[in-house]
């Protein structure tokens, strides 16, 4: 049991959030190389690291130069195992991303220090406060010209209704950029553009009134650092470990992560602060990681990530106990036991068959169409997960087979794609249309592309006037037989079952919930 406790208290598993063009994947990549997990930067980049065989689904990410799919790292940085989730930034993708934070301890936020607080990173950062993760902020680029400091936390406290503390300071931006105070551990850190950061770049640093201060950053550089510490101490809370691991504080660090700085200080501290596998809930009780039975849910599914094989993987986060390679585990929604002869690691660079994991670990399950995106496995115990949301799409089609010869290969294509969580799929209940329902226009690209050459399989679309779609609730059966006879027309029916309804405009909703009190209308399924 000392060992199983050892292996957990070492796992630190992270998601890294932003909105496009932040520089995620450079901070991904610059956490790689000091963890040691790649030797050459631009190895993300040219997508080495995210997967040994490149599907033709990836063209897309190719053409685009975006993330589409998130992609899991781990390494061992300081004798700890750390699993990061490198997410897409793309607001069509934002789904795979709420998704991939149901699967972690915390989360790293990249913010653009000129563009400051962007849409997407609003979004994603309601979602981690929706569930108290704990966030830490990494202002980034610097080396260019952006917003002041202040200016800036004070955006990013009132934007994300978030408290801030910083735990490093900047010296100067742009041009005259020197480097940063680490707050945390009284150093100054010097700047070099493209530097190695070497040890002589650092310097311990505990009185800011020293006059050796003007010698390393110059006299008017020493005096706006000291006023501007002197604020930051009086302004902001005294960081203290467990308000950040409660949700309650967010650390902030400024850096430049294409020129390596200002990365390894916030490695350093996160992995001192943040927290270790945290428990879960399910619909029946609090799953704590260190019980000793296995428990795990699935949070992804990737189809065909090597199209000669047509294998689809389940990304499964392990919750508590050990996971050991060819042992029978209960899939509870279908109700039977399956074991797994190769269940794979994501190492940055390969994947590896793994004989044993732990909580907090992110496993690839190789999966012949038995998993949908929320099941768990067990030991036995009847368990469900609770937070893995489905959000209500924003844009809709009507969908169409475009080669009746090819029906089969359509609807199991469809199918699958839906049970990947690409987009929604909801049958009309009048005609027995098929509606799609997605977050962005990225995906019915994607869902054509990937019908044709995964499934051989045509699909067009035709347009159907939609506003949103909402899950229907009650307590009240009475209520629900008189809505669902008064709005026949506009009733549908999601992939799992479930009553959607169907408001053409924001005015009919409004209606609608105006004259169905005891109805509840949902924007989000679990």
């Amino acid at each position: 049991m000392t060992d199983f406790l050892s292996e957990l208290h070492r796992r630190r598993t992270f998601a890294i959030v932003a909105h496009p063009d932040a520089g995620k994947t450079t901070l991904t990549e610059k956490l790689l190389l000091f963890g040691g997990a790649i030797q050459t930067a631009g190895a993300v980049k040219s997508n080495k690291i995210k997967r040994s065989t490149v599907s033709d689904f990836m063209e897309i990410e190719r053409q685009r130069g975006i993330s589409v799919s998130t992609s899991v790292m781990g390494f061992e940085y300081r004798n700890l195992q750390i699993n990061i989730l490198d997410t897409p930034g793309h607001e069509d993708f934002a789904e795979d991303t709420y998704r991939t934070l149901t699967a972690v301890d915390s989360a790293i936020v990249v913010v653009d220090v000129a563009n400051g607080v962007e849409k997407q990173t609003e979004k994603l950062t309601k979602v981690c406060r929706m569930r108290d993760t704990p966030i830490i902020f990494f202002v980034n680029k610097m080396d260019r010209e952006g917003k002041d400091a202040f200016d800036l936390l004070d955006e990013i406290e009132q934007k994300l209704s978030v408290k801030v503390t910083p735990l490093s300071w900047p010296i100067g931006m742009g041009q005259r950029f020197k480097g940063v105070y680490n707050l945390y551990e009284k150093k100054l850190v010097l700047f070099r553009a493209h530097g190695k950061q070497e040890d002589e770049d650092i310097i311990v640093f505990e009185d800011l009134s020293s006059s050796e201060l003007e010698y390393h950053i110059g006299e008017s550089a020493a005096r706006e650092l000291r006023s501007e510490v002197e604020v930051v101490e009086t302004v902001y809370p005294v960081f203290k470990k467990e308000d950040y691991q409660q949700g309650t504080v967010c650390p902030v660090f400024f850096g430049s992560a294409v020129n390596n700085f200002g990365v390894k200080e916030m490695l350093d501290c996160f992995v001192e602060i943040a927290p270790t596998p945290l428990p879960r809930y399910t619909e029946e009780r609090l799953v704590k990681p260190e019980e000793e039975k296995m428990t795990g849910f699935v949070f992804k599914i990737f189809a065909n990530m090597d199209p000669k094989h047509r294998d689809r993987i389940a990304f499964f986060r392990i919750c508590s106990g050990k996971f050991e390679r060819n042992t029978n585990y209960r899939h509870i929604r279908l109700g039977r036991d399956v074991k797994f002869p190769a269940p794979t690691m994501f190492m940055a660079s390969k994947k590896t068959v793994l004989e044993e994991a732990y909580p907090g670990d992110v496993v690839g399950l190789y999966d012949s169409g038995n998993f949908k995106i929320g099941d768990t496995l067990t030991e036995g115990e009847l368990l469900h997960f609770k937070g893995i949301p489905a959000f209500s799409p924003e844009q809709f089609r009507y969908v169409e087979n475009a080669d009746p010869l090819k029906t089969k290969q359509f609807v199991k294509g469809l199918e699958q794609l839906m049970d990947e969580g690409v987009a929604q799929m909801f049958t009309r209940q009048s005609d027995g249309r098929r509606i799609v329902g997605t977050v962005g226009q990225l995906q019915f690209e994607v869902i054509q592309h990937r019908l044709e050459s995964e499934y051989g399989a045509k699909c067009r679309y035709e347009p159907v006037n939609l506003y949103k779609a909402c899950w229907v609730h009650t307590q009240d059966p009475k209520a629900l037989d008189e809505f669902l006879d008064r709005r026949k027309r506009d009733i549908a029916r999601d992939n799992d079952d479930n009553i959607v309804f169907l408001a053409e405009t924001a005015w009919i909703l409004q209606t609608v919930q105006e004259n169905f009190p005891k109805i509840e209308f949902r924007f989000t399924s679990e």
